[in-house]
């Protein structure tokens, strides 16, 4: 079969490998949409382990299912989870799943940017859902992305009313503005330094939107009734976002690191004011099958409209386009590659 073999952001090649077989417990999963995550192209990560076929965010058909498996057959549509919690060990049974070291460590073979993919049997058992037919594969596809952000935002006790800064405006920081939105926020705020995603902020519902080069901490209280707001979060990379957000925030607050820096990144916390004022600082990783349930559930209902978040589509040939746009971030947000095509 033929797989987009990563290397590098620059160098994403299309080979061919054999076709995973599967045993009685596992499924085979024709691909149908498969979309690039910021994640994909987080190239200090990502390169340690290539070459190898990334992609993660997946829609498609069952092709094969293993004798054993009762649940899904031939011609199912379905959505499928890479990484998935073993809902046993005392992380999980705390409700910290994402901290499971089975999830951590599992995943499908080869991954997102090919043909077909084999599901494991854990994977087929907890992490494998029916797609419904009023949900497009591309839609289907947005599942996790959408997944994590519902987890982001339970883990940030986020509740009807409360005023919201995003910061970032790339995929993420759109669903947490839409999910925000559908969730009742009073107002939400969001920042970018890029006008292309400025105006998608807008289109998606943010009350204002600034650039970050601004002074953001003045332009929040200018909007905001003179304080911080009740909840961040910090869905871009840059170390200045982390450091804007401790001055943003609202005493009782929370500030919630969605995106990550770079393994060396250090952030200065203000220990002495955030004490006094009760602020809290947590993150948020990954997602769990509930998740990607409610996920499901927000886009099937028509309350999250991913499918406008959809800039460009390839066929899985020109799966190195994807990457470069993706890595660029030039006037586009949700990449989709399409290995049937």
């Amino acid at each position: 079969m033929r797989v987009a073999m990563y290397y590098n952001n620059s160098d994403v090649r299309l080979e061919e490998i054999p076709t995973p077989e599967i045993n009685d417990d596992e499924l085979l999963v024709k691909i149908i949409a498969s979309g690039i995550c910021g994640s994909d192209v987080l190239e200090w990560y990502r390169i340690k382990k290539a070459p190898i076929v990334l992609g993660h965010e997946i829609a498609g058909i069952v092709e094969k299912a293993g004798a054993n498996v009762k649940d899904f057959k031939p011609g199912d549509r379905v959505v499928v989870s890479h990484h998935i919690p073993c809902n046993t060990c005392r992380y999980c049974l705390a409700g910290n799943h994402t901290v499971c070291e089975t999830l951590q460590t599992t995943n499908f073979d080869p991954g997102g940017f090919c043909e077909y993919v084999r599901v494991p049997k854990l994977n087929v058992e907890l992490g494998t859902f029916h797609l419904s037919d009023d949900i497009s594969f591309e839609d289907g596809s947005f599942c996790e992305a959408l997944a994590c952000v519902v987890r982001g935002q339970r883990k940030a006790n986020f509740k009807p009313g409360q005023t919201v800064l995003v910061m970032g405006s790339g995929i993420s920081g759109l669903l947490h503005i839409m999910l925000a939105k559908a969730g009742g926020a009073k107002k939400v705020i969001a920042t970018d330094i890029d006008e292309f995603k400025m105006q998608q902020a807008r289109e998606c519902g943010a009350y204002e939107v600034f650039s970050a080069t601004e002074d953001i901490p003045a332009r929040v209280m200018e909007c905001n009734d003179g304080r911080g707001v009740d909840l961040i979060i910090v869905c871009t990379g840059a170390l200045s976002a982390f450091e804007q957000a401790m001055d943003c925030i609202d005493r009782a607050g929370t500030v919630m690191c969605f995106a990550t820096t770079t393994p060396e990144a250090r952030l200065a916390v203000p220990i002495n004011r955030f004490w006094r004022n009760q602020v809290t600082i947590t993150s948020s990783y990954a997602n769990d099958p509930y998740d990607l349930r409610e996920a499901m559930e927000l886009i099937g209902s028509g309350k999250i409209d991913v499918n406008k978040m959809i800039t460009h589509r390839f066929p899985l040939a020109e799966t190195q386009k994807g990457f470069k746009l993706m890595a660029k971030s030039d006037n586009s947000l949700k990449i989709i590659i399409e290995p049937q095509e």
